[in-house]
Parts: C-alpha cells; structure tokens; sequence
C-alpha cells in the first residue's frame, strides 16, 4: 500500500524524466537509488552508482537539443516501460533515436534501468 505524498513508480519515472529533459543532474539523480545500475538490456553494465551515473549524464547534458519525449508508458507492478524518442546532437548532426527504458523501483528510487536503442535517423539538411 502506497502512503499519502509517496510517489508511486510512475510519477518517479516521470521526475527522472522532467529532470533529464531539464538538465538538472541532481534531481535526477535524486530518483537513483544510490547504487542503482544502467544496463544495455540483457547485456553491458553501462553505469552502476551515483558517481557513474553523473559521469554519463553529464557527458549526454552537454548535447544542446538533448531532449526525451516520451511516446507511451506501461506500468507494472514495481516496473515502469516508457518508449521515448530522443532528440540527439551526434557527430553526424542533429537527428532522433527511439529509446526503450525498462525501469526499476524499489524503495522510491531506480534501482537499475536496461534501455533498447533503435536506430539512429538524422534530421534531413
């Protein structure tokens, strides 16, 4: 049972979303659980702690059109699926990439994150 003013799975996701797109590294790591981990899904070990964690966003937050609109969500139980198309400035130029971002939660924090990457379009010149 979820208490009053606890966020539940969806609106944690949903403020590590609006945290990124705001590129506000703190609060977004403020959804991460401490050790949480990001994983490519059934594979690499992309990040694992806070520290790590910065290091990648920090790296991606220097992107000037960085930017994650989400196109669906599913809950499921402690699970939160969201499909987001990410707006990316790549060596190549600006273009998209259709993201899926398989989430976590435990203890009102992401605890490990494994994302599906689709494939890179550029924006026509």
């Amino acid at each position: 049972m979820t208490m009053p003013n606890t966020p539940n799975p969806t609106q944690i996701v949903q403020r590590q979303l609006d945290a990124f797109n705001a590129k506000d590294i703190d609060a977004l790591l403020r959804t991460y659980n401490p050790d949480a981990e990001h994983f490519a899904l059934h594979g690499e070990l992309l990040a694992r702690g806070h520290a790590q964690l910065r290091e990648r966003f920090a790296l991606r937050f220097q992107e000037p059109d960085l930017h994650a609109a989400l196109v669906s969500r599913v809950a499921f139980g402690k699970f939160v699926i969201d499909n987001e198309v990410i707006t990316r400035n790549f060596s190549e130029g600006k273009g998209t990439l259709e993201m899926l971002c398989i989430y976590e939660i435990e203890s009102h924090t992401i605890v490990r994150a494994s994302f599906v990457t689709g494939e890179k379009r550029l924006d026509a010149a």
